[in-house]
């Protein structure tokens, strides 16, 4: 991990000692003033104080500084409980929506992920969606649930049969290469309308867009999820969804950082062997999620890979050095999510969810059992295995992002038209791809 940089002002006073230490004035007494003054007196000038930071000013990832001071603030004075909950997307089975409720407000949860699975129709969708929000209220929470769902366009659909269907993402890469400025319009009308529309039904997060540059055919889990086989199309594609999703006031997730596009076993069932070097996967892995973090990118969902040229033998999503990459080098501020964790690759490790939180990872997507997850990563922050500080920092990120959520939805209403404005979008989308 690298070593923080000397803040300015930190830098200028280094600079003073070292000037003082090396000056020849006799011991004890003050050196010489150049400008008629004495030295005493000029010590004595007070420096002006930096200026505070604009409480609006908006974080590069949506929150403002006053949103991300007043979560830090709130999470301050949580219990390890809360502290724990607020970490956590669980994954639950069935379909009632009183179920769904007693577990997030009884564990405090950040919110759920709702698979097909769960799904029944649009109205026990609805009352579900309904569900997780009242129940993070009735927890005496004042933001936004984490209610995520899959619906990336393609076979990733979750909601399918009840919102509209968009093509894959692919169709996104192929609409740019034929057409850059039209394309990347029809790309983001595309998340645009996909955002409103998951909203309409209840969501406030979209598990979207992919942001991995696949191989082809020797990549048997992303395919057409990619937008390109091209480093640069795919930037450009998942730049311009990350635009349409925030416009429609909901939270994207660029996944599956830092790429799974190269691996050729799938992370559902195995923890796939990457072999790249770290300039192969800064050149074929890395422009897009890039391009999605300088377009203000929400979120970003690491995968479950063994990188061997930045943390052998160890998931991705668990690996410190990973989420390193992710923020001393592509300069990620947002909130870092977790693939599930009930996946092939990390389900047998050991405690996967503390190891991911102290790697650096502040939610922890679908455990394999949520409520043991809940119980295992209070009891972590109770006895130090995970500091109050990491889980404080993790929270307060999700926090203020939910915070932003619940304004930007609150300033973009979803139109009474949406699933006509989504239907349009997905035949221009199509039509600019094909």
């Amino acid at each position: 991990m690298r070593l923080p940089l000397l803040t300015t002002a930190a830098a200028v006073t280094a600079g003073v000692l070292l000037i003082g230490g090396c000056a020849g004035s006799p011991e004890g007494e003050p050196a010489p003033a150049t400008d008629g003054t004495s030295s005493t007196t000029a010590e004595a000038e007070t420096p002006e104080a930096p200026e505070e930071p604009d409480p609006d000013a908006a974080l590069g990832w949506g929150p403002t500084v006053g949103e991300l001071a007043q979560a830090q603030e709130l999470v301050e004075g949580w219990t390890s409980e809360q502290l724990a909950g607020q970490v956590i997307v669980g994954r639950y089975h069935g379909t009632d929506p009183a179920t769904v409720a007693t577990m997030v407000r009884d564990h405090h949860l950040a919110g759920m992920s709702v698979t097909n699975g769960n799904i029944l129709d649009e109205a026990q969708v609805r009352a579900t969606t309904a569900a997780i929000s009242k129940a993070v209220a009735a927890d005496g929470r004042d933001f936004p649930a984490v209610i995520g769902v899959d619906q990336e366009g393609g076979y990733v659909s979750h909601l399918r049969g009840i919102a509209t269907e968009f093509p894959a993402f692919d169709a996104a890469g192929a609409a740019i290469t034929a057409d850059g400025k039209a394309g990347r319009e029809a790309v983001r009308q595309a998340a645009y309308a996909t955002g409103l529309e998951v909203r309409d039904l209840g969501f406030t997060w979209v598990f979207a867009p992919v942001a991995d540059v696949t191989i082809g055919a020797a990549d048997p889990t992303i395919g057409t999820r990619s937008a390109s086989e091209d480093p640069a199309v795919a930037a450009k594609a998942t730049a311009t969804a990350v635009r349409g999703y925030d416009a429609a006031g909901v939270v994207s997730t660029v996944k599956h950082f830092p790429g799974h596009g190269a691996a050729t076993s799938d992370s559902h069932d195995t923890l796939p062997v990457l072999d790249s070097s770290l300039a192969e996967i800064r050149a074929h892995d890395l422009p897009p999620f890039e391009a999605a973090i300088a377009s203000h990118a929400p979120a970003v969902m690491t995968s479950h890979l063994d990188l061997t040229a930045i943390a052998p033998g160890v998931p991705a999503s668990l690996a410190p050095e990973v989420y390193d990459l992710l923020r001393d080098d592509l300069g990620f501020e947002g909130v870092t999510i977790t693939d599930s964790l009930g996946m092939g690759a990390v389900a047998a490790s050991w405690k996967p969810a503390v190891a991911a939180l102290n790697a650096g990872a502040d939610l922890l997507l679908m455990p394999v059992d949520t409520v043991e997850t809940h119980r295992v990563l209070t009891k972590a922050i109770d006895e130090g295995d995970v500091t109050r500080e990491r889980a404080e920092e993790a929270a307060a990120r999700v926090v203020a992002l939910q915070m932003w959520q619940g304004r930007a939805a609150a300033e973009v209403p979803v139109p009474d038209d949406v699933t006509t404005l989504a239907g349009e979008a997905a035949a221009a989308l199509s039509s600019a791809a094909y």
